[in-house]
């Protein structure tokens, strides 16, 4: 197998900030990502658990409030290896961009990952402006 890498983004008409506030915290992701239930925060620990009801494992790697950057790695199940990034990056004109971007092995998970976060991002931009 290869590793495979894919990115998705999506551009909401709210502050980065404002967005930061949500995505920024590795406890609220259940808020704002379909098919995630839960998640338990343990420092550097995070357990999500999907719809499912299959937990997933994942180690916090970064959580920097200045670039508003969060980037997890799972570390249990079919993944060999596993790196998210999620970047909020303000447009300067009250709107962001989100980028969600994986690199995983299997390839076939990259795959996997990027579907679910391109309607992850999709229900975020939703949930901040509004148009529930």
């Amino acid at each position: 197998m290869t590793r495979g890498t894919v990115r998705r983004q999506e551009r909401i008409a709210r502050t980065a900030e404002d967005v930061w506030a949500l995505v920024g915290d590795p406890g609220r992701i259940q808020e704002w990502f379909p098919g995630i239930e839960s998640s338990t925060v343990d420092g550097s620990s995070r357990v999500v658990v999907t719809g499912a009801g299959i937990p997933m494992p994942e180690e916090i790697i970064t959580n920097d409030p200045i670039q508003r950057r969060f980037q997890y790695r799972i570390v249990a199940g079919m993944v060999r290896e596993h790196l998210s990034t999620l970047d909020v990056l303000d447009l300067g004109d009250g709107t962001c961009l989100v980028v969600y971007s994986a690199d995983a092995d299997p390839s076939t998970m990259a795959l996997v990952i990027a579907g679910a976060a391109g309607n992850a991002l999709a229900n975020l931009r939703r949930l901040m402006e509004g148009d529930e």
